[in-house]
C-alpha cells in the first residue's frame, strides 16, 4: 500500500477506450480526485455524472464542477446504488462509464482516515462516513471470522496465525491505531522476498471488508451495463487480483466468452441469448514502464473494456 500519488492511473488509455463524444452522457463511477473526470471533460464537450461515497471527495470536486459548469454533476453514494442515484437525477441511459476501483490516493495519504500503516492514525478505513470501522472488526469478531476475512480478501496465507495473535492481544488492550495493528502483525509474519510489508495484505482485507468493496463492484458493473446504449463502452481499472477477477468474469460473460456447459450437462441444451457486448481488450492493458516510474501506484493496475453491441 505504498507509492500512492494523486496521478490518475492509466488515464490516457482509459479515456481512449471510453472514446467520449460531444453531446454524450457519461459516468465516472469513482470520482476520487477528479483526474479521470477532468480528462473526459477535456476530451469532448460531454456531460459527466460522477459518483463517490466519500463526502470529502464530493467537497473537493465542487471547484472542478464549477470549472465545467452544467457539464459535471457530483453524486454522493455507493457505486452499488448507481442505478438509483442516476435515476433520481433523471438519467436513464449512458453513452459510456469508467471505474477506477479501490482506495483513492487522497484516502491513503490522509492518516486520519486510517487506511495506511505508513503514518499512524485511527484504525478506521471507511470510505464513507457510516458503517463499522476496522477497529470494530479486529476488536469484536471471532478469531475464525477474522481469519476468513484475511484469507478471502487479503489472500493472506498466514491468516490464522495473524487472527490468533490479534485476538490474544485485544484481550489485554483493544486496537485503536494503524501502527499498533501493523506492529502486532509484523511480530508473527516475516517479510517475504517480494519486499511487501507483512501488514499489507491484512490492511487490504480489512479495508475491503469494512467497505464491502467486492459486492459493490459486482453490483455496479451489472447496473452500469444495463444503462449503456449501443456503441457505448464500459472501462474498468483494477488494482489487485480480487477486483480484476470480478471484472474479467463479468466482461467474459457479457461478451459470450465465459465458456459453455459440458455436453453432458443438461444446461448445454439451453439456447443462450446472443452476447450484448464485445471485448475491446483481449487481455488486461497494463501501464508502461515510464508511467510506473512516475507513479509507483500504477504498477499493479489492469484495464479492461467492452462495448455495447447494437440491439
Amino acid at each position: 500500500m505504498t507509492g500512492y500519488s494523486h496521478l490518475p492511473v492509466l488515464r490516457d488509455a482509459a479515456v481512449s477506450r471510453l472514446a467520449p463524444r460531444d453531446g454524450g452522457v457519461y459516468l465516472d463511477g469513482t470520482f476520487g480526485g477528479g483526474g479521470y473526470a477532468r480528462a473526459i471533460l477535456e476530451a469532448s464537450h460531454c456531460t459527466l455524472w460522477a459518483i463517490d461515497r466519500d463526502p470529502q471527495a464530493i467537497t473537493r470536486g465542487v471547484e472542478l464542477a464549477a470549472a465545467y459548469s452544467g457539464r459535471l454533476h457530483l453524486l454522493e453514494g455507493r457505486i452499488s446504488a448507481l442505478f438509483e442515484l442516476l435515476n433520481d437525477a433523471g438519467v436513464g441511459a449512458l453513452d459510456g462509464a469508467v471505474f477506477d476501483l479501490g482506495v483513492s490516493s487522497y484516502q491513503i495519504d490522509d492518516p486520519a482516515r486510517g487506511f495506511s500503516f505508513r503514518n499512524d492514525g485511527p484504525l478506521d478505513m471507511r470510505m464513507g462516513k457510516t458503517g463499522v470501522t476496522a477497529a470494530m472488526l479486529v476488536n469484536t469478531i471471532s478469531e475464525s471470522e477474522l481469519a476468513d476475512i484475511l484469507f478471502a480478501f487479503g489472500e493472506e496465507k498466514a491468516s490464522r496465525r495473524i487472527a490468533k495473535i490479534i485476538v490474544e492481544r485485544r484481550h489485554e488492550q483493544k486496537f485503536e491505531t494503524t501502527a499498533d495493528l501493523a506492529k502486532v502483525i509484523r511480530s508473527v509474519v516475516r517479510p517475504d522476498k517480494s519486499g511487501i510489508d507483512p501488514a499489507t495484505r491484512t490492511f487490504q482485507a480489512l479495508r475491503i471488508a469494512v467497505n464491502e468493496e467486492l459486492d459493490d463492484i459486482a453490483a455496479a458493473l451489472a447496473q452500469a451495463a444495463e444503462l449503456l446504449t449501443p456503441g457505448s463502452r464500459l472501462v474498468v481499472v483494477s488494482f489487485h487480483s480480487l477486483e480484476d477477477r470480478i471484472v474479467k468474469r463479468f466482461m467474459a460473460q457479457a461478451s459470450g466468452r465465459a465458456g459453455g456447459a459440458s455436453r453432458h450437462d443438461p444446461a448445454s441444451l439451453v439456447v443462450e441469448a446472443a452476447p450484448k457486448f464485445r471485448l475491446l481488450t483481449g487481455g488486461p492493458l497494463t501501464p508502461e514502464a515510464g508511467e510506473i516510474r512516475r507513479n509507483p501506484r500504477a504498477r499493479s493496475a489492469r484495464l479492461r473494456a467492452m462495448e455495447r453491441l447494437a440491439a
